[in-house]
């Protein structure tokens, strides 16, 4: 039976605010396997922020897309057809194989998912990379510690809430940092955390921060960078540490902005900042996905999902991430 493959690739690379017009919806029919070979179906794929910086033509830590590949990202895939022993039929696996209803794999680079702890969607989220990335960036980069104060910007995002939900766990002050009164209730209702702040409405970022972090602040888990960043360091605590996940707030920024002169916080506090890849801790991820699904089955860490149909709307369900429309994680939805 002929198979028809629906694919988004790059049309062009944008200037500042990505657009749909960057994008272009291709057909194609699917070749057959061959020998160690799968054919995945699409279930689910996930948009990211990371996303907006492969579409630059530009040196990173990763190859940009090129001008009519596929665009990147990881999906949620079921096994179509194998001619690969280590995979059965129907078997659910995850994949970075980009924008597509379906995708060949010589079965290297898949992730099998385990259905029973979670719907299998959470494999895109809680219980995968986002959650590793906010794992590993809280206990590992910014150390948290019983007692601590901590702030996440972004907080009401795929990332963001986890670290807000880890922090907690591990006895934590939590103060998110989000776009909107009704995310404020959701993390702090919802979620546990200690106090929210909306930065839409608020008069004086480092005030609000202030009022919140009256012994400082000890561990900063930044997803936005600019304006947001530059109000928590006046409240670095003594032997602080920032972790550095996503600068969202500039991904679509024709140039960089000139914010103030921050560094001089360092001296007096002895603050560490940090980048950091999930893939620095890829041996660690088993460790990660142990503790997510058991804090996940017992309820300790909630999540929420925002859900897109169909694959034709990719591009609008990734644009909304830099307006801030999702709440949770952003996932597009291409078969049952």
């Amino acid at each position: 039976m002929t198979i028809v493959n629906r694919k988004l690739v790059l049309a062009s690379r944008p200037e500042g605010m990505v657009t749909e017009d960057n994008f272009r919806l291709e057909e194609e029919t699917v070749r057959d396997i061959e020998d160690g070979e799968v054919l995945l179906k699409t279930l689910y794929l996930s948009v990211d922020p990371y996303m907006r910086g492969r579409m630059n033509d530009r040196k990173s830590y990763a190859d940009p897309v090129q001008i009519g590949e596929v665009m990147t990202g990881e999906i949620l895939t079921q096994v179509e057809q194998s001619n690969n022993e280590s995979y059965q039929v129907g078997e659910i696996v995850a994949a970075r194989l980009g924008w597509q209803a379906y995708a060949i794999s010589d079965g290297r680079d898949l992730r099998r998912i385990d259905p029973s702890p979670a719907p299998i969607s959470t494999a895109l989220h809680v219980l995968g990379m986002p959650g590793e990335t906010a794992y590993f960036g809280l206990l590992d980069v910014c150390k948290a510690k019983k007692g601590d104060t901590v702030v996440v910007s972004g907080a009401a995002g795929a990332v963001g809430s986890v670290v807000g939900q880890i922090a907690k766990i591990k006895d934590c002050r939590v103060v998110g940092i989000v776009g909107s009164d009704e995310k404020v209730r959701w993390i702090t209702e919802d979620l546990g955390f200690d106090a929210g702040i909306n930065y839409k409405t608020s008069d004086h970022m480092v005030k609000d921060l202030a009022k919140h972090c009256p012994d400082g602040i000890n561990c900063y888990f930044d997803n936005v960078g600019g304006p947001i960043t530059d109000a928590v360091f006046p409240l670095l605590a003594l032997n602080s540490h920032i972790a550095i996940c996503g600068q969202i707030s500039m991904y679509n920024s024709a140039k960089a902005e000139q914010g103030p002169r921050f560094l001089w916080n360092l001296i007096p506090t002895r603050a560490t900042i940090q980048g950091f890849l999930v893939f620095d801790f890829f041996d660690r991820f088993p460790e990660a996905i142990k503790d997510l699904t058991e804090w996940v089955v017992s309820g300790q860490i909630k999540y929420k999902e925002n859900v897109i149909e169909g694959l034709e709307n990719a591009p609008r369900a990734f644009i909304g991430l830099f307006s801030g429309e999702n709440t949770g994680k952003q996932l597009v939805h291409v078969a049952d």
